[in-house]
């Protein structure tokens, strides 16, 4: 039985490749979308809900019938300072409140390499790091099967990433480094399948001298121990 899988942010550059690599592996997805947000052409078929997030009941009504959420929602830096309190973090407590109303149990949240951390460059935009913590510890708190997915610097690079290897490890132990949004995509769908990726934050970034392994296999390693 196929997964239907719910993604919100799906009109972002991380969401769209996340519904796209879904489609690929077999997933039956809805995407939640803002009233205005547009998609690319190889999503156009699917199926879609176009509301506020900020909308209880229009939320509920929308992830009615999933058997799992990815929120792939996150506030850029930019000039309003109010946006990573209300998207990363009221945001996703909400989108984490409506999956416990309507019964779906597994979710996974695409957070930030150095979440939580105070003195970091990214702060500056509204303390986005601060608040993506405060998003990650809905999850931690709450009964469902969560998965958080740290990824490091955000490439649109999307050439040649069979010769790129996925460097995995536990929450607070990657600093800088980047990796593909393709990647990123590629890893919440493959972590949404993997039942011992439930209960962890884990953190990735890329790079052509590391070997290509899965990611259960990769859970297993010494680098995944929760530090």
């Amino acid at each position: 039985m196929s997964i239907k899988l719910a993604i919100s942010g799906a009109s972002g550059k991380t969401g769209y490749r996340i519904a796209e690599e879904a489609l690929k592996a077999g997933l039956q997805v809805r995407l939640l979308l803002r009233a205005n947000s547009k998609l690319p052409e190889s999503l156009q078929s699917c199926e879609q809900r176009r509301l506020s997030l900020g909308d209880a009941n229009a939320l509920d009504e929308a992830l009615r019938g999933c058997d799992a959420l990815v929120i792939a929602t996150g506030a850029r830096p930019s000039i309003d300072l109010t946006g990573p309190a209300r998207i990363d973090a009221w945001g996703v407590r909400r989108q984490v409140a409506s999956c416990e109303r309507v019964g779906i149990k597994r979710l996974l949240l695409v957070s930030s390499l150095c979440a939580g951390r105070w003195q970091h460059p990214l702060n500056l935009f509204g303390l986005i790091l601060i608040w993506k913590r405060i998003g990650e510890q809905a999850l931690e708190q709450s009964n469902l099967d969560w998965t958080v997915i740290r990824p490091g610097g955000l490439l649109e690079q999307e050439d040649d990433l069979e010769l790129q290897g996925i460097r995995y490890s536990g929450p607070n132990s990657q600093e800088n480094d980047s990796i593909p949004r393709r990647l990123v995509a590629q890893c919440c769908v493959e972590a949404v399948k993997t039942p011992k990726s439930i209960g962890r934050i884990i953190e990735i970034t890329s790079g052509t001298d590391l070997q290509a392994i899965n990611l259960e296999k990769a859970l297993e390693a010494p680098a995944m121990r929760v530090s």
